[in-house]
C-alpha cells in the first residue's frame, strides 16, 4: 500500500530546498539541488531555456498519455533597482515581495559572479521619528550593506539588475510545523519530488503505471505564471494536476466569510471554478474520499492565480489545483503543518494510481445531447 510518510531525513531535505536562494529569474541553485534528488527516481530529466526543470517517469506502455505533476520554484525577493552617492541601494520588486515586512530584515545581493552580498533593509529609529511612523513603500526600502560610496558598492560587484533574498532560514516549531521562507512553492516541489520516489517504489514491486508522469518544477510562477506556460508548451500534458500554496484564514485580521474557511492541519484543499476541470477535480475529491485523506474545498470562480490557470489556458488540458494550507504567506516565516504536507503528497500519489487514462475526462459527452 502506497503511504508518504516523512522522516526526519526527508524534513531535512526540504528545509535545504527552502534555504536555497532561488528568487524569479535566479532559480538554478535549487533547480540544480532539485534535479539531483530526483534524477534517482526518474527515467529522464530535463531543463528549458529559462530554467523550468521536470523529470520523467516512464509508463508501462498501455497508454501513450503524458500526465504532469508540477509546482514552481522561484521565491519572492527583490532586484536593485538604483545605487546612490552614499552607496545605499534601492529596491524593486521581484514578485509579489511585502514591503510591510522588509524594514530591518536581513538579506543576500546576489552578483552575476555568483557572489553572495550580505545586507540590510535600514530603517529610521523610533527614537528618531517624532511620533509619526513613516509610511512604507518599495520607493522609501533601501539595503546598506557597509560601503560609503557608489563606487565601494560597484567594486562589490554589485549592480543594477542583481536579485535580491532574504537570509531566513527553515526551521521546525514544536515538532508539528515546518516555518521559513520560501514554502511558497518550494514545498510543492519537495512533494511532487517525494511522489516521484514513492512511484518507483511502487514500480519497483510490479505496480503498472499505464502512461507517462512528468514531474515539473517551474520557475518564473511569482511575476506572472511565465515559466509553467512555456514549459507546458513544451511538454503538452493530457492531464495536469498542480499543487500550490492557499491562505490558512483562521488567523487573526481574516475572515473567513470573504476569504473562506481554510485551516492548517484540516488536510489539502481542492480548488473549484476557473481553470479546475470539473471531471478532473470530481476524480481527485472521490480519490481523497475512497482513500480516507481528509480534504478542504475552495472556490475560485474567476481564477486561482497560480500555474493552473497557466497550464490549462496554455493546452487545454483537464487541469487541477490541490493546494497546502499555508500561514503568513509572502514574509519570512511562512507555516505549514508537517501532516497537511503528508495528505497533500498522499493525495497527488492516489490522484495518479487512481487515475485511468482511458476514462475520458470531456466536459460532457456528445451522445448525452
Amino acid at each position: 500500500m502506497s503511504k508518504i510518510k516523512y522522516t526526519q531525513e526527508d524534513l531535512q531535505f526540504a528545509a535545504e530546498l527552502l534555504n536555497t536562494p532561488s528568487p524569479t529569474s535566479l532559480e538554478q541553485a535549487g533547480q540544480k539541488k532539485w534535479l539531483k534528488f530526483i534524477k534517482q527516481f526518474v527515467d529522464e530529466i530535463h531543463i528549458d531555456a529559462y530554467g523550468s526543470a521536470y523529470g520523467v517517469i516512464k509508463g508501462t506502455g498501455y497508454s501513450d498519455k503524458k500526465v504532469m505533476i508540477e509546482a514552481h520554484v522561484d521565491e519572492i525577493g527583490y532586484m536593485v533597482k538604483h545605487i546612490d552617492s552614499d552607496g545605499l541601494i534601492y529596491v524593486a520588486r521581484n514578485g509579489g515581495s511585502d514591503v510591510q515586512v522588509a524594514p530591518s530584515k536581513r538579506v543576500v545581493i546576489h552578483t552575476e559572479d555568483g557572489e553572495e552580498i550580505p545586507g540590510v533593509f535600514g530603517w529610521p529609529a523610533i527614537h528618531t521619528r517624532a511620533g509619526e511612523d513613516p509610511e512604507i513603500k518599495v520607493e522609501s526600502l533601501f539595503i546598506d550593506i557597509g560601503a560609503e560610496s557608489k563606487e565601494e558598492v560597484e567594486k562589490m560587484g554589485i549592480e543594477v539588475g542583481n536579485v535580491i533574498t532574504y537570509q531566513d532560514q527553515a526551521t521546525i516549531l514544536n515538532e508539528k510545523w515546518l516555518c521559513g521562507r520560501a514554502l511558497d512553492n518550494r514545498i510543492g516541489g519537495f512533494m511532487i519530488a517525494t511522489v516521484a520516489r514513492e512511484i518507483k517504489r511502487l514500480k519497483s514491486e510490479g505496480v503498472k503505471i499505464p502512461y507517462d508522469i512528468y514531474v515539473v518544477n517551474s520557475v518564473q510562477e511569482e511575476i506572472g505564471l511565465h515559466g509553467a506556460e512555456m514549459i507546458a508548451k513544451k511538454i503538452n500534458p493530457d492531464v495536469a494536476i498542480i499543487t500550490d500554496v492557499t491562505h490558512h484564514t483562521e488567523t487573526p485580521m481574516l475572515d473567513p466569510k470573504k476569504q473562506g474557511s481554510i485551516k492548517s492541519g484540516s488536510g489539502p484543499v481542492i480548488s473549484y471554478g476557473s481553470s479546475n476541470q470539473r471531471k478532473l477535480v470530481k476524480h481527485i475529491k472521490t480519490t481523497a474520499q475512497n482513500c480516507e485523506i481528509p480534504f478542504q474545498q475552495q472556490a475560485a470562480p474567476a481564477y486561482t492565480g497560480t500555474d493552473t490557470d497557466a497550464i490549462a489556458y496554455t493546452t487545454g488540458a483537464p487541469s487541477a489545483l490541490i493546494s497546502l494550507p499555508l500561514k503568513y504567506m509572502h514574509t519570512t516565516n511562512e507555516m505549514v503543518k508537517i501532516s497537511d504536507i503528508e495528505h497533500t503528497a498522499n493525495l497527488i500519489l492516489e490522484s495518479l494510481l487512481a487515475f485511468d487514462p482511458f476514462k475520458s475526462l470531456d466536459y460532457f459527452e456528445l451522445k448525452e445531447i
